[in-house]
């Protein structure tokens, strides 16, 4: 291959954008230049970005005209070698009429990967047979700071969950034959005062501990196939640039042998934005130098300033060489370079030919006599089967922070006059986050339909209590301070017999919305005057249940109490206002945790339960960080008694194990989810530790008077932690176990001992606790 040919494959082309649209990418519009496809294809083209995703386009649409391009791009070079397509799917595939599953938020509150994993699996089905290639996601980010606009984003502010649930989720997209992409690596989500693209003001050990983990266990055990670079600088270091991390520890120490690719113009930032490079061929060779394989969304660092970086030796052309093996294996494995390849997707098969003759009339009309054959609505990316996985997820997500007992409303205690208020009641698009397609690129197109059936929270309470009158009033917008609608609200309050408030956030990019890529908070405050209308609806003093749909936790006020019931939800998806209307019925059990904690103040930030001793609420601070509802928490409709604990024995070596068993039963009248959360408290260690962590966790379903026997084995591995000389060590000394509901609600603790010499632990220690759950004969 020449050296342009080589080039060709290390970079995607974004051939669907425009600049007389809102960016979908950080400063899209400033990085945009012309790209003339004629004169780069007869080299060849390493990757197609966004096909489906960058305008609202018919399924099959979309499909044929990924074929031809496919066609095109193979038929254009000496080779014949295709493009990689690939997609956004952080909650579910961002194209137009496909389903919009809960956010990633929401799969951290199932404690559920198995669950997450049949729903990546889905989402991945449904790429594969539209003929794309890769998926952008899962985000991999620990939460350090909720003002972060990405926290929707994430899975959670504990590195274990996010491991577990990310890693989960990869293995049903690759299960699917889609590459996986784990982002954004490493350390995006730590920046400073949770300013998107701020510079990350962090510690190795703080990297080593709390933000490498869930990466370095996907990569382990998911067969992840793609890693994308973050886009932040670490004490100096950007990430694009970070040999140490893309190559020595991603994979030398780790292993890892798929691609690296860029995050959107994240090479070219180097210069821009970063200032580690004078020009784009600088860029260019620090970033492929690196371990940077693939040049995202468009051509413009690893296109001829590669080439010129090269020919002036900036850097060396084995490097491309390198590069190009990792993309043509990848190609490889994707069946693009056999000699049998076709490019009709499976959603085409047996009728690609009669399909693309008709689609070659009007783009937007079938000619007469043709409506047979016309290709327009024959695939369905939103199926009944994937609604009721989306269902599903968004019911287990359900967090139910506060109950008086008011919760739930069955059909005999129903009331007869509801009064639903808050900016959220009657909004199709509350239940979706940033990357779902109606907000991500909808907005966009106004005209469009949306694509999906979204029910709105007053239209699902409706179906759900046939029997209540439900009147509904805004009360106010969600981000603005606008109170005129608060007494028309307060009255509709005062006439009910309860009140539902539906808060919470509006999805959008870059500002424009109140959670999303680059729209960050100040503080923790509900957006707009929202407590303002929240604390006037209590005052009425008709009972408030307080709903939530949002992509951050939000600090409450004195709702957190005052009201009858606060129910969480982390923008649920499309079928997440009929999730929530059963919850509150009680048709559905609530069984979603917290994966993040709920603050008390709005301004006590950043604060993460995963905090060291002074990092909690002190005598030395006037700033109390202690949440309203902490990380794990979930109320149930019933009530569950931990008991009985047996420790086999209260030593073991640092390399050795612990054995502990314990009884839960359901004390209740009603069937419930317990989840048993396992966190490790190290009372003395050689570096500063967290109070305590997540290291394991199992959902445990009993009906009422139900009991379980939960076994567990905790292998030393899991005290690990970096010490001082930044080496990975177990320590001998004492231990915690402790066996709880949820950070703030332990309920059982075994006090342990580690003995004999310090142990040096590395990338293939044990990850994992061993749970085994014996169901107990009913009395």
């Amino acid at each position: 291959m020449t050296l342009e040919e080589k080039t060709a494959q290390l970079v995607g082309v974004w051939v669907g954008t425009t600049d007389e649209g809102a960016e979908v990418a950080p400063h899209q519009h400033d990085m945009e230049d012309p790209v003339q496809l004629g004169d780069l294809l007869p080299y060849g083209l390493g990757q197609l970005t966004r096909p489906f995703g960058t305008a609202p386009v018919d399924a099959a649409l979309g499909a044929l005209a990924l074929l031809r391009a496919q066609r095109r791009i193979a038929g254009a070079n000496r080779f014949g070698i295709p493009a990689l397509a690939h997609e956004e799917c952080l909650a579910g595939f961002a194209t137009w009429g496909a389903t919009a599953y809960p956010i990633p938020l929401s799969w951290g509150a199932t404690f559920d990967p198995a669950l997450i994993q049949d729903m990546a699996a889905a989402i991945g089905r449904d790429l594969r047979a539209v003929g794309v290639h890769q998926g952008l996601a899962p985000v991999l980010d620990v939460v350090r700071d909720a003002r972060w606009g990405r926290v929707e984003e994430t899975i959670g502010e504990d590195p274990y969950l996010v491991g577990t649930i990310g890693t989960s989720y990869v293995r049903g997209l690759e299960s699917a034959g889609i590459v996986a992409t784990l982002k954004h690596f490493a350390g995006y989500s730590a920046s400073r005062a949770g300013r998107n693209l701020a510079p990350v003001a962090m510690g190795p050990r703080e990297r080593a501990d709390v933000i490498l983990p869930p990466f370095e266990m996907a990569v382990r055990e998911s067969g992840a196939r793609s890693v994308m670079h973050a886009y932040t600088d670490t004490d100096g270091i950007p990430s694009a640039a970070d040999e140490r991390l893309l190559t020595g520890l991603l994979r030398e120490t780790w292993g890892f042998d798929g691609t690296v690719v860029a995050d959107y113009f994240g090479i070219a930032f180097l210069k821009t934005l970063h200032g580690v490079a004078g020009s784009l061929d600088e860029a260019a060779a620090r970033a492929l130098t690196a371990g940077v394989d693939v040049e995202l969304p468009t051509v413009k660092a690893f296109g001829e300033p590669l080439r010129r970086a090269v020919r002036d030796g900036l850097v060396p052309e084995a490097l491309v060489d390198r590069a190009v093996r990792r993309v043509l294996t990848q190609k490889a494995q994707l069946g693009l370079l056999d000699a049998d390849w076709d490019p009709v997707p499976p959603a085409l098969a047996g009728r690609a030919e009669e399909a693309e003759g008709d689609a070659d009339g009007d783009a937007d009309r079938p000619e007469a006599g043709t409506e047979a054959a016309d290709p327009r609505g024959t695939v369905d990316l939103d199926t009944r089967a994937n609604r009721a996985l989306a269902r599903r997820v968004a019911e287990r997500a359900v967090v139910l922070l506060h109950n008086d007992g008011t919760l739930p409303l069955t059909a005999d205690a129903a009331p007869a006059r509801i009064a639903l208020i808050g900016p959220n009641a009657d909004v199709p698009t509350a239940v979706l986050g940033c990357y779902s397609f109606p907000v991500h690129v909808g907005t966009q197109h106004p005209h469009k339909p949306l694509g999906i059936e979204l029910p709105t929270v007053r239209e699902a309470l409706a179906a759900e209590f046939t029997g209540s009158e439900i009147v509904s009033a805004p009360g106010t917008s969600v981000d603005c301070r606008d109170t005129d609608g608060f007494a028309a609200a307060a009255q509709l309050a005062r006439g009910a017999d309860l009140v539902i408030a539906a808060l919470g956030d509006r999805a959008g990019l870059f500002g424009r919305g109140t959670s999303g890529e680059g729209c960050d908070a100040g503080s923790l405050a509900l957006p707009g005057a929202q407590q303002e209308l929240l604390d006037t609806l209590l005052d009425t003093g008709t009972p408030v249940i307080v709903t939530l749909l949002a992509g951050r936790p939000y600090a409450l006020g004195s709702a957190a109490t005052r009201a009858v019931a606060v129910v969480q939800t982390f923008f649920p998806g499309e079928e997440g206002t009929r999730a929530l209307a059963s919850v509150l019925s009680g048709r559905v059990a609530p069984s979603g945790r917290l994966p993040i904690s709920v603050p008390k103040l709005p301004d006590a930030q950043p604060a993460t339960y995963l905090a060291a001793r002074l990092g909690h609420t002190s005598d030395v601070s006037s700033v109390d960080p202690a949440p309203a509802f902490g990380f794990g928490h979930g109320l149930t409709y019933t009530t569950f008694t931990w008991s009985e604990l047996d420790v086999a024995a209260e030593e073991a070596g640092t390399d050795g194990e612990f054995a502990l068993a314990w009884t839960v039963r359901n004390t209740g009248t009603r069937t419930g989810t317990e989840i048993v959360q396992l966190y490790l408290h190290d009372p003395v260690a050689s570096v500063v530790q967290p109070e305590q962590r997540l290291i394991g966790y199992v959902r445990l379903d009993l009906a009422p008077g139900a009991a379980a026997r939960v076994r567990v084995t905790v292998p030393a591995d899991l005290a690990s932690f970096t010490g001082r000389d930044g080496r990975r060590i177990v320590e001998p000394g004492e231990l915690h176990l402790r066996l709880s509901a949820s950070s703030t609600d332990p309920r059982l603790t075994a006090r342990l001992r580690l003995t004999g010499e310090a142990r040096t632990v590395d990338h293939g220690r044990r990850l994992h606790p061993e749970f085994r759950v014996e169901h107990l004969p009913l009395p």
